[in-house]
């Protein structure tokens, strides 16, 4: 692979003001290079002579003429993040000096890095696996400490041993398989329906664990749309406010206040919830408001494109017509029903939880105006979303991909013990195991076409 072979760099730093900006440069020709555009402040030092894991001061050159203070951190190959020598050179914020020092480290004979291609390098260098590449990004855009722990399980290459394990399960019953079918004079111990079935129901249900994990593993790195309905003034917007922790959404006693969608993202327990409060929903007629008829048009339309349901009724009031419209198009929905208004409500609700029931997985009653219930529904979207149940610290799927090629990889195992289990030979078995293996190896990477390759690192930031 001719890029290889080139010697690139990139600011690995937001753009924009900050204390430092980093650039880095990677490849065969990085002292070279860097040694061209650097001038020591210890007129004795050379970059050529600089160690691995050392440090040096001085100023970056442009065009001849001393620029900025600069901090060089030195990396020798194979000990590196890119297997690469790599020097990382640090200036001051801001967008000038790092333009400058990135002008001159392609003047001095630098390409510039295409997205994700440090990454890509240590994966082709064989210092990571393609899920451990996978999980950078996603190390990168967590947003709370349990997504977080989730990307960095997968950095650590966690999801690759669990992986790992599968694949030598069933290369090791292949591996039987075959020398059984295709050496029957050898004395090769022959595969029992009971043993052959087990194995593959084994690594089957491990798949499945992994595959059940992921919609929940997704939330608590990249967070759920959540849409707030119900009708007219039944506390929408005090939720919202609630848990927004400020005034976000005007708040009067006038039914129709919010027209169009507000839209802010929250942190609920360990959980981001993209929050969008709409307007109340009601039946308006044909005569009614055209613009609360649009607002209300719109929050139907949320509701089928949202992660999670807020449906908020009036506990001091009894359910209306539109509360069981709204009730009924919640049905088989990830939909909480919040009784709001406690406060007003007393012990004697006027709404009937038995009416609810059938149409929501969970039912909090709250007060939205002084976060009477506020833990409540934290615990219930938790429970509703799986994060619950999830252990951050445990091997996750991360991607589309991998959980496509785990679906594959599954499915396969799936017909092979229906193979078994209706009569037909080893050799039709044989088969889906082979296309399970595939699929394996497709999720690790070990036999990724480049198509594949490409896919994961098109989504990179450039500098990472």
């Amino acid at each position: 692979m001719e890029h290889l072979h080139s010697t690139i760099c990139a600011l690995a730093t937001p753009p924009g003001e900050g204390g430092i900006a980093t650039v880095r440069v990677s490849g065969p020709d990085s002292y070279a290079v860097v040694g061209r555009i650097f001038a020591p402040i210890r007129k004795e030092k050379r970059v050529a002579d600089a160690k691995g894991y050392t440090a040096m001061l001085g100023h970056y050159l442009l065009h001849g003429a001393e620029m900025d203070e600069c901090v060089a951190l030195f990396f020798r190959a194979p000990h590196s993040y890119t297997g690469e020598d790599v020097i990382e050179l640090s200036v001051h914020g801001g967008t000038a000096m790092a333009d400058g020092l990135l002008e001159a480290l392609i003047d001095a004979g630098c390409a510039p890095a295409g997205p994700g291609e440090f990454t890509r390098r240590a994966l082709e260098n064989g210092r990571m696996s393609l899920t451990q590449a996978e999980a950078v990004m996603e190390v990168i855009a967590a947003n709370g400490r349990q997504g977080a722990a989730l990307a960095k399980s997968a950095l650590d290459g966690r999801l690759a041993k669990r992986i790992g394990k599968i694949q030598t399960a069933l290369q090791t019953l292949n591996a039987h398989l075959t020398a059984w079918v295709d050496y029957p004079e050898e004395d090769v111990p022959e595969l029992s329906d009971e043993a052959f079935v087990k194995t593959l129901t084994d690594q089957k249900a491990e798949l499945d664990a992994l595959i059940q994990g992921y919609s929940a593993g997704a939330v608590l790195r990249h967070g759920v749309d959540c849409v707030l309905l119900g009708r007219p003034n039944v506390g929408k917007s005090t939720l919202l406010n609630l848990l927004a922790g400020f005034d976000r959404a005007i708040v009067t006693p006038v039914a129709g206040t919010t027209r169009d969608i507000v839209e802010q993202t929250v942190q609920l327990g360990n959980v981001r919830l993209n929050l969008f409060d709409t307007a109340g929903v009601r039946d308006v007629g044909d005569d009614g408001d055209a613009i609360e008829a649009e607002g209300i048009r719109r929050s139907w339309k949320k509701l089928d494109e949202a992660g999670l349901v807020l449906a908020v009724f009036d506990a001091a009031q009894p359910l209306g017509e539109d509360d069981i419209k709204l009730a009924r198009k919640c049905k088989g929905r990830p939909a909480i029903a919040v009784l709001n208004k406690q406060d007003l409500a007393g012990e004697c609700s006027d709404v009937p939880r038995g009416t609810l029931e059938p149409y929501f997985k969970k039912i909090v009653p709250m007060c939205a105006k002084d976060a009477v219930g506020l833990q409540a529904l934290t615990d219930a979207v938790a429970d509703l979303l799986g994060t619950a149940q999830l252990d951050p610290t445990a091997a996750q799927l991360c991607s589309a991909r991998q959980l496509s090629a785990a679906t594959r990889a599954r499915d396969a195992l799936t017909e092979a013990i229906t193979a078994r289990q209706n009569g037909f030979g080893l050799d039709a078995a044989a088969v889906c195991l082979t296309d399970a293996l595939q699929a394996l190896f497709d999720l690790t990477g070990e036999d990724a076409t480049a198509a594949t390759i490409d896919e994961v690192f098109e989504t990179f930031c450039v500098g990472k």
